[in-house]
């Protein structure tokens, strides 16, 4: 970017009127994005592990978030009563992340973990039916025969989620195209299972990242909220979490689809920092549970991979410990302090250590 652009770029910026506040609402925070902390993956004296619910939400509070996702699984009673303790008096909400039951016999674990989430004040659950699709499955066949194991996990979870009057988010988790998951939910047709709308993930699968969100947002009952950066390779590209204003995507609009669909939204951020991941849509093999995916989606795709690549993609490889912790909590502020700034959620007070503000 030469003088001239970055000026005309900075002046159609600062003309840009700043969204209106959501209702009040705050940037909550997907566990996800202190993988590196999160169970002691890695830790330090400076930045000590997260071993449950109570260290993450000890430590968000300064952050200022509004809200916090995390696994339920293991949890005791016991737990569950100091989370809602806990989160009650910092003001904070909870939403639990939870396995979908994988058959008859798995149906009761998956209750008693709905009611200890439920119990801790989660009234939404975020769940996901498998991962990337294009390293998981090598033929159609297979992709097909997880499709239907997903439909009926949902079909079990269904009554039980309506009998705990709790609703469970599918996430677009690298998995189904958003129209393959909007079939399916359609078909189950429940208010209490609908979507977890992740703002990125589908690039993955050259979806346009705003038709995901108009295709999902009509099921939306909670969000993972992430920008994505883009560098091409020799066969596919780069796709990479980067913070908040920094990617490729519409995160403006693609509230004002949020809002539109379901008002109660809440937003929470998952910002992975990782080294890219690679997706390789130009090898065969990437093709095989794509019958009808067309040249259109790989030539739009890598036009905007081309036209809007990123000088750097964040890396972790051959960081020391204590340099990726930084990194990562450095990505998680610059995240939320953009939410406060240019997205319309309420500003946060981010805070050190010592209680001071942190800029």
């Amino acid at each position: 970017m030469n003088r001239r652009t970055f000026l005309t770029s900075a002046a159609a910026l600062a003309a840009m009127p700043l969204p209106a506040a959501l209702r009040g609402k705050r940037m909550g925070i997907v566990i996800h994005s202190y993988w590196k902390r999160w169970q002691g993956k890695y830790s330090s004296l400076k930045s000590p592990p997260f071993e449950n619910a109570l260290d993450v939400l000890d430590h968000v509070r300064s952050l200022g978030v509004g809200a916090l996702q995390i696994m339920v699984n293991s949890w005791t009673g016991e737990l569950a009563g100091k989370v809602r303790d806990t989160r009650e008096s910092y003001g904070i909400k909870l939403e639990g992340s939870i396995t979908l039951p994988k058959n008859e016999s798995d149906v009761d674990r998956f209750e008693k973990e709905l009611r200890l989430g439920k119990e801790a004040g989660a009234t939404i659950f975020r769940s996901a039916t498998g991962g990337r699709r294009y390293e998981l499955f090598s033929s159609l066949e297979d992709f097909k025969h997880f499709k239907a194991n997903a439909f009926k996990s949902m079909q079990l979870a269904e009554p039980i989620a309506r009998r705990q009057r709790v609703r469970i988010g599918i996430e677009n988790h690298k998995d189904f195209q958003a129209a393959e998951l909007a079939e399916l939910l359609g078909r189950l047709s429940s208010p209490h299972i609908g979507a977890c709308v992740d703002t990125g993930n589908s690039m993955a699968l050259l979806e346009d990242p705003m038709h995901v969100v108009e295709t999902l947002a009509p099921f939306a009952v909670t969000t993972h909220i992430k920008d994505m950066a883009v560098q091409e390779t020799p066969t596919g590209f780069l796709l990479s979490e980067v913070p908040l204003g920094e990617g490729v995507l519409d995160l403006p609009r693609m509230f004002a689809l949020f809002e539109k669909h379901n008002p109660q939204i809440d937003y929470h951020l998952e910002m992975i920092t990782r080294d890219p991941l690679d997706i390789p849509c130009l090898k065969p093999g990437y093709w095989a549970t794509f019958p009808d995916k067309t040249g259109t989606d790989l030539a739009r795709m890598l036009t905007l991979v081309r036209e809007r690549k990123a000088a750097k993609l964040p890396k972790v490889t051959g960081l020391g410990i204590e340099e990726a912790l930084d990194y990562e909590e450095a990505n998680i502020v610059k995240c939320l302090h953009y939410a406060g700034n240019r997205l319309g959620l309420d500003k946060v007070v981010v805070r050190n250590e010592q209680g001071q503000e942190e800029k």
